[in-house]
């Protein structure tokens, strides 16, 4: 095997254009890897000189999976910026937004863009019902474990396969000699696929519930976008200026409240009969990747789900921090404000700084001049020595670092935070693995189901809180005290932060004379996606290819493995927008 580039573009089953291009040696190694995002983000630019109040509206829209998220940061930007206190409903009902939010994510991303690089579809053929209904009732309780009901979709498979056509499974590597699961769990795991796919039809409503609509919930600052009614169909109150004179058509009743209480059932069962142990079983046969794709060895969280507020970090269920160098005895503290620790580099980016491309800039001050030097396509390769991605680079005290489920899982490990330690060294005994096994391609999976069990369990004390408060007659859920420009000082700033599922979420905000002066968002995917830096730092998608072997580099399962190890969301880093609103392309069906 001679010396090549492999290249990879793009990057299959993630939101958003992502290409690698994997430099590896004569025996097929990677020796060098480069994650470049493939469209430009200019959300920034259409947000100056707007009302900050709709900022959240714009930003959502910065992708089409993550839209609660983005609103989420916009409006606690404001929020931070005007300090601007929010109700406690308000602050409950965020928490189950987002804490529902992180397992339908969780769960999607596990069967729709995970579980194919571990599971052979085709194989699910060969397995034989009767065998996949006594491995399924091994694993768990779970009531779709019965032989007709796998030779049921057996069948649906075959029909599938037999057409010419695998439809929704088209895109694999299937026979790669990388696979390793027996002819049952493929069709277990087929299976559990299918079925998460009708299940996440009802979890999307609780957001309809609380948002009145899902996907792109809507938001408000000042607190929830919902009033609460104590009775069926009678006129909710304190919502605010949104939601006056609906007689009920926009409150949250009874009704609505028991159907959020059925939806976090539905989603605690999900996780504990079906998730769980599928990661569990599927990493099984897998052990050598909790040894392969590790990265930088730094990690960081912001901190979220609060219980007194954003400005209490110690009531949040996830704590903010940083590990640097696998160092679990020491988390060091994050702040967001200082100019020293949260930057943003373009040395190898399409962007261009007024203070030169080799210098960061905090996102306070940061700047989106786009500055394309790409090759023109079609072409064979990037200019990886240059610039070669629209992502740029930030670093933590100039370190790279990684964010996302594996380090939430390591920030709650280290702080001893009782429940994932117990989920954690429970998982690892029963893998017979390592602490260290986590800083790994499959030490990401299994963190991020383990942190869907974490969550999904804090909803009911969540929703109970918010029950509470309307039962003694809190049913406020709106502040007005600051809406309105009149009462906000010429100039503020602020940062919304949060924990995004696939990783520390914020967004920075300059507001003068009552508009949006400056606007940055620095999303999951750009701290973990980005490219090195002008110090030759990698990401940390590029650090956990380094040093990988590749099976056959024309099928290059191992790079999606890791890749996608990461929840990629290639469309939350970069955005393609026209700041005069022309149209940019027309896509016509024949």
């Amino acid at each position: 095997m001679s010396t090549q580039t492999v290249v990879v573009d793009p990057i299959t089953r993630i939101e958003g254009h992502l290409r690698i291009e994997a430099e590896t040696d004569s025996q097929g190694v990677i020796t060098r890897a480069s994650s470049a995002g493939t469209m430009v983000r200019g959300i920034e630019i259409i947000l100056r000189n707007r009302d900050p109040r709709d900022a959240w509206a714009f930003a959502q829209r910065i992708c089409g999976v993550c839209t609660l998220v983005h609103g989420i940061a916009s409006v606690r930007a404001v929020e931070n910026a005007l300090d601007y206190p929010i109700p406690p409903n308000a602050q409950l009902i965020r928490n189950l937004m987002i804490g529902a939010q992180f397992v339908h994510d969780h769960v999607m991303h596990f069967y729709h863009l995970h579980a194919l690089d571990w599971v052979d579809v085709v194989s699910a053929l060969k397995a034989d019902p009767k065998a996949t209904s006594q491995l399924a009732q091994s694993l768990s309780n779970y009531a779709k474990s019965s032989p007709g009901y796998f030779a049921d979709v057996q069948t649906k498979l075959k029909n599938f396969v037999q057409s010419g056509q695998l439809g929704i499974f088209a895109n694999g590597y299937w026979g790669h000699p990388g696979y390793k699961l027996p002819p049952e769990a493929n069709l277990m795991a087929v299976a559990h696929y299918l079925d998460a796919l009708a299940w996440q039809r009802q979890v999307a409503k609780l957001h309809a519930v609380f948002g009145g609509k899902n996907p792109h919930p809507n938001f408000l600052v000042g607190g929830a976008p919902c009033a609460i009614s104590v009775h069926p169909g009678n006129e909710g109150q304190g919502a605010g200026p949104h939601f006056r004179g609906g007689e009920g058509a926009t409150a949250v009743n009874i009704v609505g409240l028991e159907l959020v209480k059925e939806v976090i059932q539905q989603m605690r069962d999900f996780v504990d009969q079906v998730y769980l142990p599928d990661t569990l079983a599927i990493a099984g046969f897998y052990k050598d990747w909790f040894k392969r794709g590790e990265g930088t060895g730094n990690f960081m969280t912001y901190g979220d789900f609060p219980e007194r507020g954003m400005n209490d970090p110690a009531s949040f269920l996830i704590p903010p921090g940083v590990i640097v160098d696998r160092n679990l005895n020491q988390v060091e503290a994050v702040d967001l404000n200082a100019a020293d620790q949260i930057q943003e580099f373009v040395s190898h980016s399409w962007y261009d700084y007024s203070v030169g491309k080799d210098q960061g800039l905090h996102p306070y001050v940061g700047e989106t001049n786009l500055h394309y030097t790409g090759p023109q396509p079609p072409y064979q390769n990037l200019d990886v020595d240059a610039s070669y991605s629209w992502l740029k680079s930030p670093r933590w005290k100039g370190k790279a670092v990684e964010v996302g489920p594996l380090a939430r899982v390591l920030v709650l490990y280290a702080k001893g935070h009782a429940q994932t330690r117990e989920l954690v060294n429970g998982a690892l005994a029963k893998l017979d693995l390592p602490v260290s096994a986590l800083y790994s391609t499959l030490g990401r999976t299994a963190a991020r189901t383990l942190e869907s069990k974490i969550i999904a369990d804090a909803m009911p004390t969540w929703y109970d809180h918010l029950m509470t408060n309307i039962g003694r007659g809190d049913v406020q859920t709106f502040n007005a005290a600051k809406w309105e420009p009149s009462s906000w000082p010429s100039q503020a700033k602020g940062v919304g932060f949060m924990e995004a599922p696939r990783g520390a979420l914020a967004h920075w905000v300059v507001i003068k004379d009552g508009v949006i002066d400056n606007y940055q968002a620095v999303v999951p995917s750009t701290w973990n996606a980005g490219p090195r830096d002008s110090q030759g730092q990698d990401g940390p998608y590029e650090a956990a290819l380094r040093g990988q072997p590749l099976i056959d580099t024309k099928q290059p399962l191992e790079i999606l493995r890791t890749i996608h190890s990461f929840d990629p969301c290639i469309a939350c880093a970069v955005h393609v927008t026209d700041p005069d609103g022309d149209e940019l392309i027309q896509v016509k069906v024949r």
